[in-house]
């Protein structure tokens, strides 16, 4: 199971909106399959594995990150395939929550006298799949909130365009590269235009979506002068000024209207939409006065600090306004470079 996990974290930022699985056929204790949900519309994990076993997969066990599907989507059922390939026994970390599986597919495995086992390593497989799992559970996707600061704090030291160094920014794009999305705010886009691409690592570049309450984009931004403008979304109240919405549409990007929260937009429901679009897991990039809206919100799953060897700054410090003090959990420290990455569960 843990080679599936393994497995299933390749998919990352790739799968949506299905989730990321992984699966292993398992026979006379040598591993004869294996294989990974690459992208929606590609085979499905346990499929893979079974094309990998071949004749093997006769009477073997087929260790899967999540409970196999029952339904046809843009492939068929997995129960089909794990029944008429012969699989003996499935052990399965995880049950699906979405609506359309949940226990189905274990149902029609035990109907079709196949033993099943649930829960080996569940917390390993619901970590690898938590954007997934998110959005079926809480109808939002998955949000990791980063923030770079000095030590005492501070998001902005005059005269540096970037506080943290090569190997932090390399994370970044790494982080970028797995993600579905990537989030800012409208002052970001007009203080500093980033690309928000993934550049310094071998990837694929997420969508953009930018929180812009009042349509504040300048049409010249770089995320709207893209080589694909589509995969930038706008996300800006219902009652922003017409002319700046018309402008950026015919620019080509996607403006999605939400309603007004009590400090600009209504970041739940924005969250929301972006669930009905099959936006599992979201990277924020936002600074400190959207990221401390997303956290008060309860909106913020885990939170990475990237942290430079700075005193002292200028400007805000790290999520403004949050009162409320929080203990994180499954905190991990790493070193990157001269830089320090903290990050942890809220």
């Amino acid at each position: 199971m843990r080679r599936a996990v393994a497995l299933a974290a390749r998919g990352a930022g790739r799968t949506s909106p299905n989730p990321n699985v992984g699966a292993v056929l398992v026979k006379d204790g040598e591993i004869v399959g294996e294989g990974y949900h690459h992208a929606s519309g590609e085979a499905h994990a346990e499929v893979e594995a079974i094309r990998a076993a071949g004749a093997r997969a006769r009477g073997a066990t087929i260790f899967v990150t999540l409970e196999p599907c029952a339904h046809q989507g843009r492939t068929p059922p997995c129960v089909d395939a794990v029944r008429e390939a012969g699989i003996a026994r499935v052990v399965a970390a995880v049950r699906d929550p979405d609506p359309k599986v949940d226990g189905r597919g274990f149902r029609a495995l035990r109907g079709a006298g196949i033993a099943v086992e649930e829960g080996l390593l569940a917390d390993e497989a619901t970590r690898v799949n938590e954007g997934f799992l998110t959005r079926m559970r809480e109808g939002r996707p998955m949000v990791l909130v980063k923030l770079a600061t000095t030590m005492d704090g501070h998001v902005s030291v005059p005269g540096r365009r970037y506080l943290t160094g090569k190997r932090a920014l390399r994370e970044v794009h790494r982080l970028r590269d797995r993600y579905d999305a990537v989030l800012v705010g409208s002052g970001t886009i007009v203080a500093d235009d980033p690309q928000l691409t993934v550049r310094e690592v071998r990837g694929r570049d997420p969508l953009r979506v930018v929180v812009d309450t009042e349509a504040r984009t300048p049409v010249n931004a770089r995320v709207v002068r893209t080589r694909d403008p589509q995969r930038t979304m706008l996300l800006v109240a219902r009652d922003a000024p017409l002319a700046r919405m018309k402008r950026l549409r015919e620019a080509g990007v996607l403006v999605a209207t939400m309603p007004r929260g009590p400090d600009g937009l209504d970041l739940r429901a924005a969250l929301r939409w972006l669930a009905d679009q099959g936006v599992n897991t979201v990277l924020s990039e936002a600074g400190p006065r959207l990221s401390g809206a997303i956290v008060r919100a309860g909106l913020a799953d885990r939170l990475l600090f990237l942290i430079a060897p700075i005193v002292g700054g200028g400007g805000a410090t790290a999520l403004a306004g949050v009162p409320k003090a929080s203990e994180l959990k499954e905190t991990t420290v790493r070193r990157l470079g001269p830089d320090v990455a903290i990050e942890g569960r809220l």
